[in-house]
């Protein structure tokens, strides 16, 4: 088959995806990490309840959790990043491998808390892009009636950062009615759908996590990084 006429691309730097390449590498074997953020300091936190339910059914499909507690995060950029709590989220946003978002909505929009979260967690940190390529399920518990606009929001917020967001994700209304004095989730469509968004996280993150740098080379920035290389080696030969 005969190549297209493609005068804008350098043929050097230009990789055709195969399944072949997609599947190189081993599966890894450890537990996948998944780090689960929620968005609110009230004693008795629903979006808390959630994520801790969420937790125990991705420990029971084999992975390994950590819930980050919020308390005591500084504003974005209030502080430096030295803060203890802001070392804290990072260093698990860089050990996980998946995560898990679930936010309380306030006035049509996820929470400060939240939101808050998701700023102290850059792009980039030393070189390292902590969430590029990560898979991560959104959820959001709502007061009232069934709402999907915090939902709607973490997507973009994943997408931004460079997240393999699934599809699935879940939403519960009244979140007051679903939890027992024990303050375990009742049975219900709603519990039924979590289950369902955990084991799909599952899923992509056993499909993703060990071929997350292959998935994020872009043509884009083999280019530009081989321009860096032409910049140095000329200016060397100066």
């Amino acid at each position: 088959m005969s190549h297209p006429d493609l005068p804008n691309i350098d043929r050097t730097l230009f990789s055709a995806p195969t399944a072949d390449t997609v599947f190189a590498d081993q599966p890894s074997t450890h537990p996948p990490r998944i780090l689960l953020l929620y968005g609110s300091l009230r004693a008795r936190s629903f979006s808390r309840l959630v994520v801790e339910e969420a937790a125990r059914l991705l420990e029971a499909m084999g992975a390994e959790t950590r819930v980050f507690n919020p308390r005591g995060l500084p504003l974005a950029d209030a502080e430096e990043a030295t803060h203890p709590k802001v070392r804290e989220l990072r260093e698990l946003a860089q050990w996980s491998e998946g995560m898990v978002w679930c936010s309380p909505e306030r006035h049509g929009a996820m929470t400060g808390i939240m939101k808050t979260q998701i700023d102290w967690i850059p792009l980039s940190i030393g070189g390292m892009r902590p969430t590029q390529g990560k898979t991560l399920a959104v959820m959001q518990v709502c007061g009232g009636s069934q709402s999907f606009n915090a939902v709607n929001q973490l997507r973009v917020l994943g997408r931004w950062m460079r997240m393999v967001t699934i599809p699935n994700q879940s939403s519960v209304p009244k979140a007051f009615t679903e939890f027992d004095d024990d303050d375990r989730m009742l049975p219900s469509p709603y519990y039924n759908r979590i289950v369902d968004v955990m084991e799909e996280l599952m899923k992509f993150t056993l499909l993703i996590r060990d071929r997350s740098d292959y998935l994020t080379d872009r043509y884009s920035e083999r280019v530009e990084s081989a321009e860096d290389v032409s910049k140095r080696v000329n200016q060397r030969s100066m």
